[in-house]
Formats: structure tokens, sequence, C-alpha cells
């Protein structure tokens, strides 16, 4: 049977899962909204859990010789299925009751569905170019090689250090949830700002302990071996795009910080023109830098790199923007 018409399979198989997960995360940013982290950390747990346990008892049943594509697509399901409703419970036992039928002025007005779309759109943009750059990343890097064996070894060294890349700098993205969720219009707002903002600095701080850990001699490798399960020959080859994955979390805190900020004000908009400056910066050092000498799997992550300082960029401009239109309408109210 060809590989299409399984991926064909794949995706109707699927097409019930953005229905779930869009009402899980509905009700994960409501809890969140009302300082619940707890529970949707709980939730996210539970997710894994009961994937892995799926997965275990799948393999013991007939599925694995008649349908085996069914055991990680009903495993996703049922752990869906754990997080949606753990969520859900949670929603309606500690919030539901408590949320006033209608909000005033001074709480951002009535919900509209223009208001959402208007806030929402800028969000989910950004989440599909971050979704499409790995993908993007993997293409360039395997053809820039020519699809030789070396192609297929980079693109393999790019999927053993993703996961394990991705530990510096993934959790400082939910930081950008610190911010809506304790901002409050009242005379401890500035409070808030300061409190807020040195909690942040203080987790980007921690990221250091990362930084070292991935530019301390045999780290990296044992890591790699004891975590991801590859030979020590094959881990030695992704110390030097892991070493590049330490700068990441500086951009991301900024981006991170802001975002939460702007998200707050309600002006994500001004959030769009970072993705596609991230797509841009991203293409054109995937382009640029052959020609300067880097390629595999190291210019694939510094290809990430430079996309992620380009939005971060972007993001930092348009929050000064922002920024500076606040000012000027206090003075205007002044004067």
């Amino acid at each position: 049977e060809s590989v299409g018409s399984k991926t064909r399979r794949a995706f109707l198989y699927l097409a019930a899962f953005p229905f779930m997960d869009a009402m899980a995360w509905t009700h994960a940013g409501i809890l969140l909204k009302h300082k619940y982290s707890f529970l949707v950390g709980c939730a996210s747990i539970s997710d894994v859990i009961a994937q892995v346990v799926f997965v275990a008892i799948l393999l013991h049943s007939h599925l694995e010789c008649r349908e085996p594509l069914l055991i990680p697509i009903l495993s996703l399901y049922m752990g869906a299925l754990v997080r949606c409703t753990t969520l859900c419970l949670g929603y309606y036992r500690n919030i539901h009751d408590v949320i006033p039928d209608r909000s005033g002025p001074e709480m951002g007005g009535e919900a509209t569905i223009r208001k959402m779309l208007s806030f929402w759109w800028p969000l989910a943009l950004i989440l599909a170019t971050q979704r499409i750059s790995r993908p993007i990343v993997n293409l360039f890097v395997s053809r820039d090689l020519g699809g030789s064996s070396s192609a297929t070894e980079a693109v393999a060294i790019l999927t053993a250090t993703y996961p394990v890349g991705h530990m510096p700098y993934g959790w400082l993205t939910e930081i950008r949830a610190v911010y809506p969720a304790f901002d409050k219009v009242s005379a401890c707002h500035r409070n808030v700002v300061n409190t807020s903002s040195a909690f942040i600095y203080f987790c980007a701080a921690l990221y250091l302990l990362c930084f070292v850990m991935f530019w301390t001699p045999n780290v990296s490798e044992k890591i790699l071996v004891d975590i991801i399960g590859v030979d020590f020959a094959f881990a030695e080859l992704c110390v030097v795009p892991l070493r590049i994955f330490s700068f990441f979390p500086v951009p991301v805190t900024v981006r991170a910080h802001l975002t939460g900020w702007l998200m707050t004000l309600k002006k994500t908009f001004v959030l769009a023109p970072s993705s596609v400056l991230r797509i841009i910066v991203l293409i054109t050092s995937l382009i640029v830098l052959p020609y300067l000498g880097v390629h595999g799997a190291t210019l694939g992550v510094g290809s990430l790199l430079a996309g992620f300082v380009g939005e971060s960029t972007m993001v930092a401009i348009a929050a000064c923007y922002v920024y500076r239109k606040q000012v000027r309408s206090k003075l205007c109210r002044i004067w």
C-alpha cells in the first residue's frame, strides 16, 4: 500500500482531533486567566500518561497486525479526551458559576465574534509559521546536500537535537500567560507589571543552567545517549547544533515577555508582521549560509536561530510602537 494512501487515511482518522484540541485550549485559556495553571499542567501530564498507557495496551491487541496506523492515532485521541475532560470539569467546577453574564467597560466590554477574531488571527498566524519552520528547515537542509547519505544524516541529527534543544527554551514560551493572568485594571497595576517582569527575568536566568549544560564537554552526548538512545559517535555530531540551541532562550524570553503584555492590552494585531519576518529571515538564512560554508544540521539550527531573532526584534519594535502611542495619548489627556 502506498505511503500517500496511508497518509490520506491518517488525515481522515484525525479529522475530529482539531475540535477536541480547540475545546481543550479554550477551557485551558479560561483556567489560566483565573490562575488555575496547576490544573492545566495536570491535564497536560494526564494527556501524556494516557497516551503512553494506551499505546502499551494497544500493542498487545490485534491492531498491531491488522491496522498498526490506528495505534498512535487512537492513543492521541484518548490523551486528548483525558485532557479535554479534565479541563472541562475543572472549568465547570471552579469558574463557570462565578463568571458574570456581562462585563462592564472597565473589563473590556462585551465579547463579540469580531473582537475575538481580531485578537486571535495574529496569534494563529504566529503559531502556523512556527509549525512550518521545521519542515522548511528539513527540506532546505536535505536539498542543500543533494539528497545524499550526508543529507539523511543531517536530517537525523536535526530530529535528534530538536527535543533536547527545546529543553532550555520551550517552557519559557509559556511566560506570555503571566501578564494576562495577573494584570488587573487597578491601582496596583504598576506593581503587577514590576513583579511580573522580575519573575520573567528570573525564569530567563534559569536557562543559564542549560547553557552551561550544553557547553560542558560530554554532557550533551550523555543526554543524547541515555535519553534519546543514539550511539556516542552520532551524539558527537549533535554537539554543535545543541550549542546553537543554547542561545534560543534569549530571543524567546523577549518575545514571550512582550507578547504577554500585548495580549493584555488586546493589541495582538501588531504581532502579525513578526511571523512574516520570521519566515523571510529563515528562508534567507537557509539560502545564504551555504555560500558561507555552513551546511547540514548546523545550517538548519543556525537558520532557526536567525528566524527567532528576527521575530523577537519585530515584536520588540511593535511593543515600542504601542508603548509610544500610550505615552502620547496620556500626554494628550493631560494637556
